[in-house]
C-alpha cells in the first residue's frame, strides 16, 4: 500500500510499505478514505521530536472497515468509522476513569501513558496517512458513522482529533453560556476551541493570532479576531470587560509559540492567558508542550529544550487561576459531537482549505508548515478522491 512516510526533517515521501495485518483478535483493518495533516504532525515533520525515519504519519483518520479480528463483535465489515487519535484498551485504570488519552495498556513504556497513531513517544503504531490502517481494540476505538458518512467525511474526520480537542480546551476552561472567552491560536485547534465555546453559548469569544487568513476564519464563525501584530490581546479583552479580563481562556498553540516576527517563545501564549483571564478564571491548555525538545536549545534556549517554560506563575497564583492541561480524551466527547454533526448543528469542516490526494502529501506538508496564505487545514484522500481540490 501507499503511505506518507517521514524521512527526516522537512522530508515526507509517499512510498509503498507493507499492508497492515490483524495481529490480535480485537484488531480491525480500515481502508482510509480521509485523513488530515495536523499541527502536531509538524512538530515531527520539522525534526523537533524523536519520531523515527521510515514511520508513517497521521493520527486524524476515518474510513471503511475491510477486515475484523475473530474477537470483534460490534464493528462490521463495510461500516464507516472515525478513529480517535488516542489508541486505548478500554479496561485499564485510566480508561475506566474516562482518560483514554493516558491509556496504560497501549503505551509499551511502563513509565509513560497514552498511545496514538504515527506519533512520537506514543507507541510503535503506524499512522493513517496511508491506504490502510490497523486499529487495535476496534470495538472500543472505532466510532461508527451513519448513512451520511461518505458525503460528510470532511466533517466527521474532525472527530478524530481537532473538534474534540478544541472542545476539551473549553471543558478545562469551564466555558459556560454567557461567558467571555479568549482563545490564543487561530490554527485548526484554536478555531475548534472558539467554535466549541460558541456552541456552548459563550457571549463573546476572542481569537488571538497573527495570521490574517486564519483570523478571517475566526471572524466567519462569529468570533472576534485580535491580530497580535497590531494589538495586545490582554489589553483588548480588559478594555472590553471593565478591566477585569475574560472569564476563561484556551491555549491552542503549544511550545513552538512565536511572535509575529517569527521568534519562538513558549511562554508567549501562557503568559498572555494569565494576563487576559480574570481573577479565579480557568485556562485550558491543549497546545502541545513536551518534556524534551531536541530543537529547543537552538530555537529558544536550554530551559525550553528540557521542557521548562518559565511562565508568570506568580501572577497566576496571585489571581487564583485554574489551569487544565493535556491531550484530549477523544472518546469522552466524540459521540455527542458526532450527533451534533449528524443533526446539522455543527459543521467543523469550515476549517478545511484543501482536499488533496495522498500523493500530494509532500507538497501539502511544505505549504502547511510554512503557514502559507490560505492553507488552514489540509485533508488527504488516500482513495484518490482529493484530486487537488481547493475549497
Amino acid at each position: 500500500m501507499k503511505a506518507a512516510v517521514y524521512e527526516g526533517p522537512r522530508t515526507v515521501a509517499v512510498k509503498d510499505v507493507p499492508d497492515p495485518k490483524i495481529e490480535h483478535p480485537c484488531d480491525i483493518i480500515v481502508k482510509i478514505t480521509t485523513t488530515n495533516i495536523c499541527g502536531s504532525d509538524l512538530h515531527m515533520y520539522e525534526g523537533r521530536t524523536s519520531f523515527e525515519s521510515g514511520r508513517t504519519l497521521g493520527h486524524e483518520n476515518m474510513g471503511q472497515v475491510v477486515e475484523v479480528g475473530s474477537a470483534v463483535r460490534k464493528v462490521q465489515v463495510g461500516e464507516y468509522v472515525v478513529l480517535p487519535f488516542n489508541i486505548a484498551c478500554g479496561f485499564c485504570k485510566q480508561c475506566e476513569r474516562g482518560m483514554t488519552n493516558y491509556c496504560l495498556t497501549m503505551q509499551p513504556e511502563p513509565a509513560l501513558a497514552g498511545a496514538a497513531y504515527g506519533f512520537a513517544e506514543m507507541g510503535p503504531y503506524q499512522g493513517g496517512q496511508a491506504e490502510l490502517l490497523r486499529v487495535p481494540y476496534g470495538d472500543f476505538n472505532a466510532l461508527r458513522l451513519g448513512e451520511d458518512a461518505v458525503e460528510r467525511q470532511t466533517d466527521y474526520v474532525m472527530l478524530a482529533d481537532i473538534f474534540p480537542t478544541g472542545y476539551h480546551a473549553t471543558e478545562m476552561a469551564n466555558v459556560k453560556p454567557g461567558d467571555q472567552t479568549i482563545v490564543f491560536g487561530a490554527g485548526p485547534v484554536g478555531l475548534m476551541a472558539a467554535y466549541s465555546a460558541l456552541l456552548k453559548g459563550a457571549g463573546r469569544v476572542w481569537v488571538a493570532d497573527h495570521q490574517p487568513d486564519r483570523l478571517r476564519k475566526a471572524e466567519e464563525i462569529g468570533a472576534i479576531p485580535i491580530n497580535i501584530a497590531e494589538q495586545d490581546p490582554a489589553e483588548v479583552v480588559k478594555e472590553a470587560t471593565l478591566g477585569l479580563g475574560a472569564d476563561n481562556g484556551c491555549e491552542c498553540v503549544g511550545y513552538q509559540a512565536h511572535d509575529h516576527q517569527g521568534r519562538e517563545d513558549a511562554r508567549l501564549t501562557l503568559d498572555g492567558l494569565i494576563d487576559s483571564v480574570r481573577f479565579t478564571g480557568h485556562i485550558g491548555v491543549v497546545g502541545v508542550f513536551l518534556p524534551e525538545d531536541p530543537g529547543g536549545a537552538e530555537a529558544q534556549g536550554e530551559l525550553e529544550a528540557q521542557g521548562r517554560v518559565p511562565i508568570d506563575f506568580g501572577m497566576m497564583w496571585f489571581k487564583g487561576q485554574h489551569m487544565g492541561t493535556g491531550q484530549a480524551p477523544v472518546k469522552r466527547y466524540n459521540r455527542a459531537l458526532r450527533d451534533l454533526i449528524a443533526a446539522g448543528k455543527a459543521k467543523p469542516s469550515f476549517v478545511v482549505s484543501h482536499e488533496l490526494s495522498l500523493d500530494d502529501a509532500p507538497t501539502a506538508y511544505e505549504h502547511f508548515d510554512a503557514r502559507d496564505e490560505g492553507w488552514t487545514k489540509v485533508v488527504l484522500h488516500p482513495d484518490g478522491h482529493g484530486n487537488g481540490r481547493k475549497r
